[in-house]
């Protein structure tokens, strides 16, 4: 768990065991002066020129990089991060500030439109605090990608962190105060679920945003609803990683490896389906199996680890229920399927086939580090196994016919589809799901003006 009977969020390093924080639940009156400092900061915020903020920006991508390995190894601690991996993300991080700081401004100028004359426009003003729910899985760089659009657009950004990460949490504030942002603009409240929906509530929250489960997004989300606040969802999925028969073998079973195990296989967007193609099925099976068999397990803050701890005991758990399920459905086991007996949070990289729709790792998501392998007959009951699913966050397909690839792609039912590539984020493109896995998006244009007030201007002809 990670809280106590009295009212806190606890750090427990997942690799040990270890109590490593502990951080007291704030009361309702403690987070009233939060909101209190929040909406001024806005006031002021809302005005500093779109320069300066992107100034803050190259600012705290410098920040970044100098706290690099302190923050990949505090990440590494509370939830099991490999170090490696950690530091990759932190300097995604900074070069998502840099990106914004060059191209962010230009999307925030004024649009003209085809009225006449130039006597119309559209102006992105911000529209207020963004209060965002956000997971422990990527405790930076999910925090960031949101945050870094939403505050460069003038609107101040409310963090509740998952209580596991709460030591990144505030490694990350102080990170954007040592660039330089005024007290504010970045704040973070540690309270608990009754007390956030309080500041749903709460007018000088104006919108929000949740990364997380389905059953999350759904509360928070009606709250937000009534409340009559806008809200963007990024939700559960269960992405479908498809290998037709002309795909090139080698590269696809690479890109299965880092899509299913990175971050220990606890990723919203990653390659939990793999859907192969008939013909190429044993060769894919074979190669993939000897690839996650020399993928190495153990310590986060070792840099030849490539799968840590699961990052609570009790997500684990689920796992491994999960996996039981699926194999007394019918599946077998190719790899793995238990939980390492000691101490750590560990859990053997694991291979299922022969799964087929209606299984539990069909059908449910599975986060952690296992992979399902799923039989098509030809591409075209690729994309109804592709398409079978309450989830649609992202998609792959590995094809040699680029032109099919993209006809492919157009009935897929996902946010994104990547072609001969794994699923990935980048500040240039969109992020987001339908279905089940929520609504909205995040990076690009479309993220910075997500949270913007699309207002029109219109000198009228006297």
């Amino acid at each position: 768990m990670t809280f106590d009977s009295f009212g806190a969020a606890l750090s427990i390093n997942p690799a040990n065991g270890e109590q490593i924080g502990r951080y007291p639940y704030e009361s309702v009156s403690e987070m009233e002066a939060t909101l209190v400092r929040v909406q001024a900061g806005f006031e002021k915020w809302r005005d500093v020129e779109v320069e300066v903020r992107a100034g803050v920006l190259l600012n705290l991508a410098s920040q970044l990089r100098t706290q690099a390995e302190g923050m990949a190894q505090l990440a590494a601690n509370e939830m099991g991060k490999p170090v490696v991996q950690g530091r990759a993300k932190v300097e995604k991080c900074a070069a998502l500030c840099e990106w914004y700081a060059q191209h962010g401004p230009r999307m925030l100028e004024p649009e003209p439109t085809l009225v006449e004359d130039d006597k119309a426009y559209v102006a992105y003003r911000p529209l207020g605090a963004v209060l965002a729910v956000m997971p422990w899985n990527f405790p930076f760089w999910q925090v960031m990608r949101g945050v870094v659009p939403i505050i460069l657009s003038g609107n101040p950004y409310v963090l509740k962190h998952a209580p596991n990460v709460m030591g990144c949490a505030y490694k990350l504030q102080q990170a954007w105060r040592d660039a330089g942002l005024p007290d504010g603009v970045f704040e973070i409240i540690n309270v608990v679920p009754s007390t956030v929906s309080k500041a749903i509530e709460d007018p000088r929250i104006a919108t929000v945003t949740v990364t997380g489960s389905v059953r999350a997004g759904s509360a928070i989300g009606a709250q937000a609803g009534a409340a009559l606040k806008k809200c963007v969802l990024e939700l559960d999925g269960s992405d479908p990683f498809v290998v037709l028969a002309d795909a090139d073998i080698d590269e696809a079973v690479n890109a299965a490896v880092v899509g299913r195990f990175q971050n220990s296989g606890q990723v919203c967007i990653a390659a939990k389906r793999i859907i192969v193609e008939q013909s190429v099925a044993e060769a894919f099976e074979s190669k993939f199996v000897d690839a996650v068999t020399a993928l190495k397990l153990g310590d986060p803050l070792e840099n030849s680890t490539y799968i840590g701890p699961m990052a609570r005991a009790d997500l684990r758990d689920e796992l491994d229920e999960q996996v039981k399920a699926t194999v007394a459905q019918g599946a077998k086991l190719l790899l793995g399927g238990k939980k390492i007996e000691g101490i750590g949070n560990y859990y053997e990289p694991t291979i299922l086939t022969d799964v087929r729709p209606g299984m539990t790792s069909f059908v449910e998501e599975l986060f952690g580090p296992v992979a399902s392998l799923i039989v098509a007959r030809d591409a075209i009951q690729a994309l109804e196994l592709a398409n079978d699913s309450e989830f649609g966050l992202a998609g792959s397909i590995w094809t040699a016919d680029v032109e099919m690839a993209r006809r492919f792609a157009a009935r897929m039912i996902t946010g994104g589809v990547f072609i001969n590539g794994y699923v990935a984020t980048d500040p240039r493109v969109p992020i987001g799901g339908v279905k089940k896995s929520g609504f909205g998006r995040e990076l690009s244009h479309y993220g910075l003006r997500e949270f913007c007030n699309a207002q029109t201007v219109w000198l009228a002809r006297r």
